[in-house]
């Protein structure tokens, strides 16, 4: 069993906090085992507990103490006992898992089951805001979704682990997967190579998502017999797309044209998610994003749903926030 820190943790860790503590609150937990997984490496969860949310936090015998403000401390004391009750059904828990619990506690007031996830073969992906659980339920729930935000706040991921959740269950019977190549001036017919080596590089996002949801032979395999479809939004003309889950990804880069193609190429039994970040528009001066003309003409449509990421979203790390928001601050 890991050795347990006690009061005399590193105080350069510890955050800033009033000298007067409001609350201390003791709780116990039964499996020593499953308390050492729960705490983490040198109490790296613990650790993270208390920057999030400013409070002290230690492991005496088999209980934590906490100390800080009444609220803080009432929800560190969910946080690790929803996260111990993971631990006991033998799920992994990590930094990500405690950051998106401790997300939604400040949303709700409290640890509720509005934390959404997305359960595929290979892994189930839990939402870590507020605003993940919002877009996984407007999937479950809407035929046409648009992910708009930052880099980062996990809206093509999703989506794509959505697919594959689809695709297992025999929802759908296929996925396609879709960018506007941009960098080519959607010309690849010049490029080296097979078609699959033309448009590698312009896809990779998407190959790195499904990836990580599903199998790597069975992404290969389902690629091999088109059960996966992977192609640039040149290839979508002319084609209805029928029982499919339809992502098409950095859509802020298609015009008002290859929008409206992409929208109209929707079929019985499919789903649609197009994700895009409104501020990183790559088109060429006179072209108007398809993406801004579609949200505002499409986004009071029944059975279509808008969800906006800010940079309070973002999980990839906290210093891809600050950059974000320092991009996003009036000049």
């Amino acid at each position: 069993m890991a050795a347990f820190r006690g009061s005399s943790a590193p105080a350069s860790r510890r955050p800033n906090k009033p000298q007067l503590e409001t609350a201390r609150l003791v709780v116990p937990f039964e499996d020593n085992r499953l308390l050492t997984h729960l705490l983490g490496e040198y109490d790296s969860h613990l650790a993270l507990i208390e920057d999030r949310l400013g409070i002290d936090a230690h492991a005496h015998g088999n209980v934590v103490i906490l100390s800080g403000s009444a609220n803080s401390c009432s929800i560190a004391r969910d946080v690790l006992e929803k996260l111990y009750a993971r631990i006991g059904k033998g799920e992994a828990v990590g930094a990500g898992d405690i950051d998106g619990l401790i997300r939604h506690a400040r949303a709700e007031g409290t640890i509720t089951d509005g934390q959404a996830q997305v359960v595929t073969r290979r892994r189930v992906v839990k939402a870590r805001t507020p605003t993940q659980s919002a877009y996984i339920r407007a999937i479950e729930k809407h035929d046409l979704v648009f992910g708009l935000g930052p880099a980062g706040t996990g809206k093509t991921y999703l989506a794509v682990a959505f697919a594959a959740h689809c695709l297992e269950r025999g929802v759908v019977e296929r996925i396609i997967l879709s960018r506007p190549a941009v960098e080519a001036g959607e010309r690849l017919g010049f490029l080296p190579g097979d078609m699959r080596e033309k448009v590698d590089p312009y896809l990779r996002p998407l190959y790195d998502a499904l990836y990580d949801v599903l199998p790597p032979e069975k992404v290969e395999r389902d690629i091999e017999t088109g059960v996966v479809e992977i192609a640039p939004l040149a290839f979508m003309r002319g084609r209805t797309l029928a029982n499919a889950f339809v992502i098409l990804d950095e859509a802020q880069n298609t015009t008002s044209m290859q929008m409206k193609m992409f929208l109209t190429r929707l079929g019985d039994g499919s789903k649609m998610v197009i994700t895009g970040d409104p501020s990183q528009i790559d088109l060429m001066p006179g072209f108007k994003s398809g993406l801004d003309e579609a949200v505002a003409l499409l986004s009071h449509v029944d059975d279509i749903s808008v969800v906006h990421f800010g940079a309070g979203d973002i999980v990839r790390r906290d210093l891809v926030a600050k950059i974000v928001d320092a991009y996003e601050k009036p000049k």
